[in-house]
């Protein structure tokens, strides 16, 4: 099964205030370059990332890196819209919608939905939870949902095709990681500390 990676960077960061969310420091590294790294270390075939076209320091920031780039030229549509984007040539059999926001979701934790869906050749998607079994990220869904994919609009991303197939839907465990994403400075601050502990 051939599956390519959707890295969706093409937000607005608009709960930062002055700071891009995306280039914050990470080991040393933009966080979109180390969410790059981590996506392209994966089984998948092909990495994709969306950008917005008004934020040339995360395509600075993935420069080097063996990474498809497409722009979302609709960036203020919505979550939705970059998802669009980042399907237009997309032939492989399935897509793993990866957030590039969501800092915990590790290579592992990729290639275990990955391994996931080859197991269970007859869900359409498969979806990362946590602990409890509360559905999060990353999201595979396979080709046959392409099409409803690029109907949807605004900000949901793919929420009402996720509601719509959950009952063929696989929740795969990997903890925390699925629901944890970093949206706001209190946010970073509270990660960075947890991180030194």
């Amino acid at each position: 099964m051939s599956i390519a990676i959707l890295l969706l960077a093409g937000g607005a960061s608009s709960r930062m205030g002055s700071r891009d969310k995306l280039m914050e420091d990470v080991g040393g590294i933009p966080l979109i370059r180390q969410r790059a790294m981590t996506c392209i270390a994966s089984s998948a075939d092909q990495v994709r990332a969306v950008l917005p076209p008004d934020k040339p320091l995360r395509a600075e920031a993935l420069e080097g890196l063996d990474i498809d780039i497409v722009y979302n030229e609709g960036a203020a549509l919505g979550l939705s819209h970059s998802l669009r984007s980042g399907l237009v040539g997309i032939a492989t059999e399935a897509v793993l919608i990866v957030l590039a926001d969501l800092p915990d979701i590790t290579t592992a934790d990729l290639d275990k939905v990955i391994k996931a869906a080859k197991a269970h050749p007859l869900a359409t998607i498969l979806r990362g939870a946590d602990g409890n079994g509360k559905a999060g990220h990353p999201v595979l869904i396979r080709k046959a949902l392409f099409e409803d994919l690029k109907q949807l609009e605004g900000d949901t991303g793919a929420q009402p095709v996720l509601r719509q197939h959950k009952s063929d839907t696989v929740l795969v465990p990997i903890g925390t990681a699925a629901l944890r994403d970093l949206d706001t400075p209190e946010d970073w601050k509270t990660w960075r500390a947890e991180q030194k502990t």
